[in-house]
């Protein structure tokens, strides 16, 4: 029998039905900045940095104050968020670039070796936000960066759980907003861009005060307005769901670049300032500050494009929008993050921003807008991207595989008394020196330099000293007793095979 098109859009309809209770299961769109800090947004307490519309969803939805990223660095934070595993059992546990540098070029010489792009990849098999939803019967879409894998691995987006793929799958290309090539699932797509390798200095025979002198920096089509392009698309042609859209943006990762007249706005508003000539191992930028601020209103904007978009399509009512980031604000040339205050009320200079353990590197700013369901409050339960795979299977009225978090799922439908909290958040990292921390209630337990076989916790009182200035650890050992319980029931030996990824915890007891 041939179906007609009302039978069709009944069809859809009742696939887009959840098992509780009939109701309609809701189309998700996840944002997740890039290196974003907890302070870089308007209703997050930001002044210089326009935000209007992302302010607007925090206004009508839910307003996280103690929403932690898993981890402090880009590929682990997005493999924990999608496998709901926290740092003590996850597969990737650091940066583990596929690129090994041969020059002087250090990793970014994968620009001029693009065959050799990509990072360490998820096991295949691997259980994720997409293949879950998938299971629920949605179809799905990854839109900005994968940097979980390579091209030839088994760990891509379209073979871990997302039916729609464009974007960068490597996180080192990732650091250009004019690149020459992204993919479109399994396809490389040629972008009318010049190659341009990070890790250079302005020359000095040019003129650095000269806006013309850094031009040669940029390109003709800008990543962030493709990839918009191509969520707008997915959701054009899902509209009759459910959907979910994970739009991973590099915004506002270094290099930062914006189109020009953007960037002019907020030359003018925030008046003129000092050239980032000598940026490491990013790209010389006349105005670093204007560009960052520009970066991120660029995203706004396209947030507001986006919400028009799902209530032209008639779905508004029945999306939840999250925003967050994976990580807090970076430390480098072209990232001024204390000049705006990125971490808000946490200390993000060096060493407390991104890749610490410090309340600057992992607590992030977490939204949550139910369409037209008014909500404005803020929340204060303390929670963790791990929560995010059991919220979303519970929205979803599907099985969530095994994951180390809690469904946040009764505090965005408003039904409160059915919240369960947690009694410990932990994390590690074996980054630099090595960390490990412990949260329990108001209390932070901070374990540094652990390479170097240190295991003296300190103790601090958030609730009191938000900027982790007052080690308590002396005054509360029965506090740090119960820390040591949670770390030896969360570590398990990391792969072996990944020297990054492997960190010995001492134990003051052994």
């Amino acid at each position: 029998m041939k179906m007609t098109a009302k039978m069709l859009a009944a069809a859809a309809a009742l696939g887009a039905c959840s098992c509780n209770g009939g109701e309609k299961k809701p189309n998700v769109v996840f944002l997740l900045f890039d290196d974003l800090g907890y302070g870089d947004l308007g209703c997050y307490g930001q002044q210089m940095i326009e935000t209007p519309n992302i302010d607007a969803l925090a206004s009508q939805g839910l307003l996280f104050t103690d929403m932690y990223s898993a981890a402090p660095l880009s590929a682990p934070s997005r493999c924990c968020l999608l496998t709901g595993k926290h740092m003590g059992h996850s597969q990737i546990r650091n940066n583990e670039e596929r690129y090994v540098p041969l020059d002087d070029k250090g990793w970014n010489g994968v620009f001029l070796h693009p065959d050799a792009q990509g990072q360490y990849p998820l096991a295949e098999g691997t259980q994720t936000l997409g293949t879950m939803l998938q299971q629920a019967g949605y179809r799905t879409a990854m839109v900005g960066k994968w940097g979980l894998g390579f091209p030839e691995s088994g760990s891509v987006p379209n073979t871990m759980g997302f039916d729609y793929f464009y974007g960068f799958n490597c996180q080192a290309l990732a650091h250009s907003y004019y690149p020459t090539e992204l993919w479109e699932n399994g396809e490389r797509v040629s972008i009318d861009n010049p190659l341009v390798v990070q890790g250079c200095k302005l020359p000095e025979v040019v003129d650095p005060l000269d806006p013309a002198s850094y031009e040669c920096y940029g390109g003709r089509e800008y990543s962030c307005d493709l990839m918009y392009e191509k969520i707008e698309k997915f959701v054009t042609e899902n509209a009759s769901g459910p959907f979910f859209v994970m739009w991973t943006t590099t915004v506002p990762h270094s290099a930062v670049q914006a189109p020009a007249e953007e960037v002019q706005y907020y030359v003018d508003k925030l008046g003129d300032e000092e050239p980032c000539t000598d940026p490491g191992a990013y790209l010389p930028n006349r105005y670093p500050h204007a560009s960052y601020a520009a970066m991120v209103t660029h995203i706004d904007r396209q947030v507001g494009q986006l919400v028009e978009k799902l209530k032209e399509l008639g779905v508004w009512e029945n999306t939840i929008f999250i925003v967050s980031s994976d990580n807090g604000p970076a430390h480098n040339g072209n990232s001024p993050m204390e000049y705006f205050n990125s971490g808000g009320p946490f200390r993000c200079s060096a060493g407390w921003g991104k890749a610490s353990l410090r309340e600057g590197g992992i607590r992030m700013p977490f939204i949550v807008c139910r369409g037209g369901k008014v909500q404005g409050r803020s929340v204060s339960r303390i929670s963790s991207f791990a929560d995010i795979m059991p919220t979303l299977a519970e929205l979803a009225g599907v099985e969530a595989p095994e994951n180390d978090g809690i469904s946040i799922a009764p505090t965005i439908m408003d039904r409160p008394r059915r919240q369960r909290d947690h009694e410990a958040l932990y994390w590690e990292f074996p980054g630099g020196k090595g960390w490990v921390a412990v949260r329990m209630g108001d209390w932070k337990g901070l374990l540094r330099n652990v390479k170097k076989g240190n295991a003296e916790m300190e103790l601090y009182n958030l609730a009191e000293d938000p900027q982790e200035t007052t080690d308590l650890a002396a005054e509360h050992p029965e506090i740090i007793s119960e820390m040591w319980r949670v770390i030896r029931s969360s570590h398990e030996a990391a792969n072996p095979e990944v020297k990054k990824f492997n960190m010995e915890i001492p134990d003051p007891e052994l």
